[in-house]
């Protein structure tokens, strides 16, 4: 009986501290306690927004967007109102997946399951609308392509462009197939040739299409002019090689040298051509050869002497 005692006594005592003494202080932190509870889970309001957002598309590289496809979407997200009431509009944005949409013209559904938005932690997107796009895809492709210089300008009084060269010649176009089937050539930016007064080379010329889906793989060329004396056209009567016939011909090459040429100087013999007949050739001097051209070539039979 007497070890009973003190233990009752000592139950008391401990009761009589947890509940009776300081009990404005054990008030005090349970109020505490019970604010930071609700701060952070009894006083967060879940809410649902709606925001107008960009609609950025994720494609595969063999592929690309051909048809008009719309720039906004509507999201609807929920969750703690603090949160959604910090989002800045202008941070977000919709990607809709689309790496593994085969090419051609499809219908996509718009959902949480292929439409990423980037939300704060304990926000969720749960819709998207609208809920259904129309979308064409195109296989990408790529194709070697001719380039052409695109001149603005002229020479030098009295002077003229003979031919240009460029360099590379073909260039790599990468864009949807259907485009490439019908891009024969690719122009450089304007080269102004104003005033020139001989060769020249137009170096890191920029070649683009106007496609904007598309993009050249060589972004720059060379381009060289070369530049002479402004022709014109001179009659020639030659005989043929060993034949009974004769040539006239005109040569259409730059003044000066044509003027100083003789008939003699020029050569004409018959060769089989790419059918297996025989046609006239002409072979003209060797500094008229790279700036000449010859035109309207017919054979006649020789005079006979009297």
């Amino acid at each position: 009986m007497s070890s009973i005692k003190p233990r009752k006594l000592l139950i008391k005592h401990i009761l009589r501290k947890i509940f009776l003494e300081d009990w404005g202080m054990k008030l005090i932190a349970l109020v505490i306690t019970l604010g930071l509870w609700f701060g952070v889970t009894g006083l967060s309001t879940p809410t649902t927004k709606r925001f107008t957002v960009p609609l950025v598309p994720n494609i595969s590289n063999s592929a690309e967007i051909t048809s008009a496809l719309i720039q906004d979407v509507d999201i609807i997200i929920s969750g703690d109102k603090r949160k959604i009431d910090q989002i800045n509009r202008a941070d977000l944005s919709a990607t809709l997946d689309l790496t593994d949409v085969a090419p051609g013209d499809r219908v996509v559904s718009l959902s949480p399951d292929n439409v990423s938005v980037p939300l704060p932690q304990g926000i969720k997107l749960i819709e998207v609308q609208p809920g259904r796009i129309a979308v064409k895809l195109e296989a990408v492709g790529e194709k070697e392509i001719e380039v052409q210089a695109a001149v603005e300008g002229t020479p030098a009084k009295g002077l003229e462009v003979y031919n240009t060269s460029v360099l590379p010649p073909r260039i790599g176009v990468r864009g949807p197939e259907s485009f490439l089937e019908t891009l024969d050539f690719v122009e450089t930016d304007k080269i102004d040739i104003s005033g020139q007064e001989g060769d020249f080379t137009a170096r890191q010329i920029p070649v683009r299409v106007s496609n904007p889906k598309a993009a050249v793989l060589n972004t720059v060329v060379d381009v060289f002019f070369r530049i002479g004396e402004k022709r014109v056209e001179r009659p020639f009567k030659v005989p043929v090689m060993n034949d009974s016939k004769e040539a006239s011909f005109m040569v259409y090459g730059p003044k000066t040298m044509l003027q100083k040429t003789r008939p003699d100087e020029i050569k004409v013999e018959m060769v089989l051509g790419e059918r297996g007949e025989e046609e006239p050739q002409v072979t003209l001097p060797s500094n008229l050869r790279d700036s000449s051209q010859i035109r309207s070539i017919k054979l006649t039979s020789k005079p006979t002497k009297p």
